[in-house]
């Protein structure tokens, strides 16, 4: 499984910028993006390559974060798969709260239960992060 961060940052010009540099200026590589701006605010949730070393750098920066296990798949590259995935994991109870897609093509998986996410994942994708 892989540490997804999540920021909430003022939807104005230049904030994406000082997160960037705040990870580039730790070496902390992203890969995994994902954000959206609504009334005022930017919530961005990423996976780093180093959560530690990503967790220090926004705390020294002062930027408020919180943390949590998703979960990395890959999936085949044919049309109905994520759909797939999505039915059997809800026909298990579990919800995904986000979806997106890696730096290398692999799909990140917010779930509310990553542990039977892992379980029913396990059978139809490979789970990694490497």
């Amino acid at each position: 499984m892989a540490t997804e961060l999540r920021v909430v940052l003022e939807d104005r010009p230049g904030t994406l910028a000082r997160l960037g540099g705040v990870l580039g200026d730790a070496r902390v590589n992203i890969e995994a993006i994902q954000g959206m701006s609504r009334e005022g605010k930017s919530v961005i949730h990423f996976v780093p390559n180093d959560p530690d070393k990503a967790a220090a750098a926004l705390r020294a920066a002062g930027i408020a974060h919180d943390t949590r296990e998703v979960l990395v798949v890959r999936l085949l590259d044919e049309p109905g798969t994520l759909g797939d995935v999505a039915l059997v994991m809800a026909n298990a109870g579990i919800n995904i709260d986000s979806v997106y897609v890696t730096t290398r093509g692999h799909v990140v998986l917010g779930v509310d239960d990553v542990t039977g996410a892992v379980q029913v994942a396990g059978g139809m994708a490979v789970l990694t992060f490497d």
